[in-house]
């Protein structure tokens, strides 16, 4: 389908079986699984998430969903994995779905961000087989009611690329009627021994705790750590900030290592919540 496609459209899961459970009972008993209950939820500006099975990471991006309240849209920006459409690419009509269900994108605030980043472009093609965006949907369903998506798939930005478009996203938010939550995933270094990737993935995390996203979006390149996410986390933080966020608290830090027994290749996975 070509870029910028007006036609509105359904897109299906692409991982659902794989990454999560593809039956709608069983994902939502996972789901509920991996969301602690009974827990105070907040308002936030932001979160952070992995994106890995659910197997991996599903316990550190429950921690972070089953804290905050979901409100009426939810931008949330991934990496992009497959090298397919536009550098910067928003979906902005149609909706998404998974098998708890559909869920509407919002088409306005995506006009409104495209009018205030000329770095974004409508594309369907960098969605079309993106798994980093589509696993956050779930708990997004199983922790909020009704709300309106906004999905942006990123591939390589600079540093002033990133902050540029993160100041985008605040202008947007600040023109839309109604509450955000924007929503950063990725997952941290990768294949490289435990103890070696949480010394790495450590030095990141502070620049996330400082909410500093040029210090993150450097010292990941310094100290080349695999942080598949960098770029949309490093647009959320300069975002958060230009929305007034003040404190960015990590809220659990894994390896699979702790799954699959393995420490001698590891993934790391961080959620954070930004308020």
């Amino acid at each position: 389908m070509a870029r910028g496609c007006l036609m509105t459209i359904l897109r299906r899961p692409v991982v659902a079986g794989r990454f999560y459970p593809g039956e709608a009972g069983v994902l939502e008993a996972e789901v509920a699984k991996l969301m602690p209950r009974g827990g105070r939820r907040s308002d936030a500006i932001a979160v952070v998430s992995p994106h890995a099975g659910y197997i991996f990471s599903g316990h550190v991006a429950g921690a972070v969903f089953s804290q905050v309240n979901v409100p009426s849209r939810v931008v949330v920006m991934g990496p992009n994995h497959t090298g397919y459409g536009a550098r910067a690419a928003v979906m902005p009509h149609g909706a998404w779905e998974t098998p708890l269900g559909r869920v509407e994108l919002d088409a306005e605030f995506a006009s409104l961000l495209m009018e205030e980043s000329g770095l974004l472009e409508s594309d369907v093609q960098a969605h079309a087989y993106e798994h980093s965006l589509e696993v956050q949907v779930p708990f997004l369903q199983a922790a909020g009611e009704e709300f309106k998506l906004v999905p942006i798939c990123l591939q390589y930005l600079t540093v002033e690329e990133c902050l540029e478009l993160g100041g985008a996203v605040a202008r947007a938010v600040g023109r839309s009627v109604g509450d955000t939550l924007l929503v950063a995933s990725t997952d941290m270094t990768h294949y490289e021994p435990d103890a070696q990737a949480r010394a790495k993935d450590r030095l990141a995390l502070e620049k996330i705790e400082a909410l500093d996203p040029k210090g993150l979006y450097e010292v990941v390149r310094a100290n080349s750590i695999s942080m598949c996410g960098v770029i949309p986390t490093t647009v959320v933080l300069a975002a958060a900030r230009e929305l007034g966020a003040r404190t960015a608290t990590l809220v659990r830090y894994a390896t699979s290592g702790e799954v699959s027994g393995d420490f001698d290749q590891v993934v790391g996975y961080a959620g954070f919540v930004i308020s």
